[in-house]
């Protein structure tokens, strides 16, 4: 609770009151002298008490966090006494938690009545006691007799594995794939598993722990039921078991509603950022440690001039990290200079990701070109971290949903790993290559040893993790571009050089308060507080 913005309210004696207070960075709660908080109605009876209050986004009261679009984690608590002369009584146990957008546009959970659907669950998997398992199981969608759109996706989680299951992700698969395939489950990633598995890249759908369910806008939806639609799809469950425990059998996975009542557009979905890899490493210590991952301008000229020369239309963004991960951002740029970003998250909840509807849809045009920055705090942690799949790996990613659907199915980068070993001394690698990760051959203190043993053994200092950190983003790097399937784009695996860009954008967050009347995000935002009489906006990263 420290360094918090508090409201606190009741109804005492039929009148509701509403008092702004703060906490210090010793967590004692002061009255805010400046009292920014809008009462707008109060009602209580035996077993509730609503409150509803405004407050503008932008207070310049430096007691009072300022309101964006990024995540903001509330702390909800309450007490049956009423505020009196010597301030609010300690809540005790009686609170909560929670993080969320409140500028979040979101998404109507409500579709047509008697909407048709069906689910794609796993059937009583057996979850390893280890920390980390990838579980994939090959479906086919529905056998339709002419095309269906489908207009929302939800999750069907297991009671009690709320916290088990951390994402899940759905890929489009082969359309030849052999029927014995379906309903095939296996541990993803493992070298055991079949073949056919290999063949679903494609994402379709992305939810992550924290989210919930995504209704498609009324002028999009998924196709299926076409020569070019899914017809077999992999679901890729993460499920997250830090504690180890043993004997969990879950029946998690997805709702699909569908209707063939068509809308104008067919939605497709880009993976954006950095290209999952070793090469993409973070060294320890450091607090503010920002990877980009760059979809190119060269990728999407290319695929835009070929498939939609007057360019798709963004409607929907989610922003995906691991642990480490502090803020995201998916900026947009034109004729190399910076436009407003498709999104952005500066208070990055691991445990709160999904898909943030756009107030505006973002239209992107060929030669535009996109980087998803991602920041990082590798503070605590004595060894790399290095992207992959696992939480305690990193990745730095934005998946895009959009229309009108297109070929293009990953635009991202990856820096190039010689720049990243010269920087700790690695003059030579064993060759030919016959082991992953790779061995170092000279100088003889990593000789030997696999680049990843001689990253971490390299005396990281902070100092020498921004020194790295500053000559990563200017290395070149190497482009993935690939299309829906196994086919790539002709920039695909191209080495170029970061492009020069114009950064034009400055955070509200900096506006100064000098004439309150002129800051454009002083509009109120209104809230209802149900059963509760203490709220705190915290956005302290740490939490």
């Amino acid at each position: 609770m420290s360094s918090s913005d508090i409201v606190i309210g009741g109804v005492l004696n039929g009148s509701p009151y509403l008092l702004d207070y703060y906490t210090d960075s010793n967590r004692k709660v002061h009255k805010d002298p400046l009292q920014s908080y809008q009462l707008l109605y109060g009602r209580e009876n035996n077993t509730h008490t609503v409150l509803a209050f405004s407050r503008n986004l932008q207070t310049c009261d430096d007691n009072d966090k300022v309101i964006t679009g990024s995540t903001v984690r509330v702390i909800w608590a309450f007490h049956a006494e009423d505020v009196g002369v010597s301030g609010p009584v300690y809540h005790g146990t009686n609170r909560g938690r929670k993080s969320l957008r409140l500028l979040n546009p979101g998404t109507s959970s409500s579709i047509p009545a008697g909407t048709a659907f069906f689910d794609l669950q796993n059937e009583e998997v057996p979850v390893p006691h280890k920390d980390t398992t990838y579980w994939c199981q090959i479906f086919k969608f529905p056998e339709l007799k002419k095309k269906h759109h489908i207009i929302r996706i939800e999750p069907v989680i297991q009671k009690g594995h709320e916290n088990l299951v951390h994402h899940i992700l759905l890929y489009q698969c082969d359309s030849n794939l052999n029927k014995s395939e379906i309903n095939r489950g296996h541990e993803c990633y493992h070298p055991n598993m079949p073949d056919s598995f290999f063949t679903c890249e494609t994402v379709l759908f992305a939810w992550a722990i924290g989210g919930e369910g995504f209704t498609y806008p009324p002028h999009v939806g998924m196709s299926i039921g076409t020569s070019i639609d899914p017809v077999y799809v992999q679901m890729e469950i993460h499920f997250d078991n830090p504690s180890l425990q043993k004997g969990i059998v879950d029946s998690s996975g997805l709702r699909l509603y569908y209707s063939p009542s068509l809308r104008r557009y067919d939605a497709g979905v880009i993976e954006t950022g950095v290209w999952v890899s070793l090469y993409h490493m973070l060294p320890p210590g450091i607090q503010d440690y920002i990877t980009e991952g760059h979809c190119t301008q060269e990728c999407l000229q290319e695929s835009l001039d070929s498939e939609m020369p007057s360019g798709i239309h963004v409607f929907a963004v989610l922003l995906h990290a691991h642990l480490a991960g502090r803020a995201i951002t998916a900026r947009h740029f034109r004729q190399q200079v910076e436009l407003q970003p498709l999104a952005s998250d500066d208070q990055f909840d691991f445990n709160f990701q999904e898909f943030q509807p756009l107030s505006q849809e973002r239209i992107i045009l060929p030669g535009d070109s996109l980087i998803t920055e991602c920041r990082y705090n590798t503070k605590g942690r004595m060894n790399m971290t290095w992207g992959g799949l696992s939480t305690r790996d990193e990745m730095c990613l934005s998946y895009l949903l959009y229309y009108p659907r297109v070929n293009l199915a990953r635009c991202e980068s990856l820096p190039e790993i010689s720049g990243q070993l010269k920087f700790i001394g690695v003059k030579e690698i064993q060759e030919p290559v016959t082991t992953w990760p790779f061995v170092i051959k000279s100088p003889k203190k990593y000789s030997n040893l696999s680049f990843t043993e001689a990253m971490d053994k390299y005396k990281w200092t902070r100092k020498r993790g921004k020194a790295f950190n500053d000559i990563v983003r200017k290395l070149p790097m190497n482009v993935r571009c690939s299309k829906i399937g196994q086919e790539e784009w002709s920039i695909q695996g191209m080495i170029i050089s970061p492009p020069e860009l114009k950064s034009e954008q400055t955070s509200a967050a900096v506006v100064a308060c000098r004439n309150v009347s002129e800051i454009q995000c002083e509009r109120p935002l209104a809230l209802l507080l149900t059963a509760c009489l203490l709220l705190i906006l915290q956005t302290c990263s740490h939490l």
